[in-house]
């Protein structure tokens, strides 16, 4: 039987191509997709063709992007880092035929892995498969941010993913799925305060489903209502720490208003189309502020190899113990058929459908 395989053959245009799959071979294993998560930010932006990848080449010794020949062009043929996927043949004594596991090789029907390439994540037999879409890559993405936060504090000495936010006011902006994680994992690691900005009502009600505060950053100025809230002291005053999660260059400005002197943003979004609204001379000078990008691909300097993937994702999988029925009945939005896959990227793309969690069901 081939696998289905979701192709982005230029901006705009989806579709679903057959592929005959590679044979198994010795220390090898072949999961079939059970679930695949939808990322609206990094998989859209190759709907759009917005992303760097496509237009400038990317230096990876220089960490620059420089003019050339594209680093990705279209066809894009793996979209997509949110498998769950069960084993249907092994030949290697790492990974047993049955076992159900959080992967990310992009939205395919069947996947053969290598454990010595791939990262496979077992997960436990109590935890709904559907929400293992977090385990492998999203989860360990919103855990890098609370440990950037605490390596702000700590240093080296980060002996816990809460170190960071436990005891302080933090503000998230944004209420994606990277912010909504984000604000779980505050709250379960007993942040004082935590408050979720977004201006789009559907989203603060999945937020509040969520057991979560919101401001609605239109109808109020959150700067002044949180800094007049939060008070530090004379002159002290407003959030402890912000983790920026909407790939807006106000958000990024509003982010900045948010925080106290001294205070740090915890910068997890992806600006596409830069930020040029972002005021360097206001804020960010006048209060003596730091912006940290935490991008996945790299844990604090000087906490690695503590801290890496796999306990990132075993402190995903905790959370999702502590907040999954939640999370399953409120953060996913939706579950298509995979062969619904097209429709769905092109309808968010272009603005006609809006999900916070969209899920493809495997054939399996």
């Amino acid at each position: 039987m081939s696998d289905r395989v979701v192709v982005v053959s230029a901006p705009g245009r989806v579709e679903i191509r057959e592929e005959e799959p590679a044979p198994l071979r010795d220390g090898t294993f072949r999961v079939r997709t059970l679930y695949s998560g939808v990322s609206t930010g990094t998989e859209l932006s190759y709907v759009k063709g917005t992303n760097p990848y496509l237009s400038v080449n990317w230096n990876p010794d220089l960490g620059l992007f420089q003019p050339g020949e594209p680093s990705a062009g279209y066809p894009v043929t793996r979209l997509g880092y949110m498998e769950v996927g069960q084993v249907v043949e092994s030949r290697t004594a790492a990974v047993e035929v049955g076992t159900v596991g959080a992967m990310c090789y992009g939205h395919r029907t069947g996947y053969l892995a290598d454990p010595l390439v791939d990262r496979f994540v077992p997960l436990p037999e109590e935890l709904d498969p559907l929400l293992g879409v977090y385990v492998a890559h999203m989860g360990p993405i919103c855990a890098n941010g609370l440990l950037h936060a605490a390596a702000d504090l700590y240093g080296t000495d980060v002996r816990s993913l809460g170190d960071g936010v436990r005891g302080r006011r933090v503000a998230v902006t944004g209420a994606g799925v990277v912010a909504l994680l984000t604000a779980l994992w505050a709250r379960h690691h007993a942040a004082a305060s935590v408050v979720v900005l977004d201006p789009t009502p559907q989203r603060r009600a999945v937020a509040a489903a969520l057991g979560l505060e919101t401001l609605d950053p239109q109808a109020v100025d959150p700067a002044e209502v949180l800094k007049t809230r939060w008070s530090h002291g004379p002159g002290d005053r407003g959030a402890d720490l912000v983790f920026q999660c909407r790939g807006q260059a106000s958000a990024l400005h509003l982010s900045l208003r948010l925080l106290r002197p001294q205070g740090t943003v915890i910068d997890l979004a992806f600006y596409q189309q830069g930020a040029d609204e972002v005021r360097l001379g206001e804020e960010f000078h006048h209060n003596a502020l730091t912006v940290k990008c935490a991008q996945i691909g790299r844990v604090p300097r000087g906490l690695a190899p503590t801290w890496d993937r796999e306990r990132l994702s075993a402190e995903t999988i905790e959370l999702l113990r502590a907040y999954g029925d939640l999370m399953r009945s409120s953060l996913v939005s939706t579950v298509v058929p995979f062969d619904a896959a097209p429709a769905l990227l092109t309808a968010l793309a272009a603005g006609r459908r809006h999900e916070v969690q969209a899920v493809l069901a495997g054939p399996g």
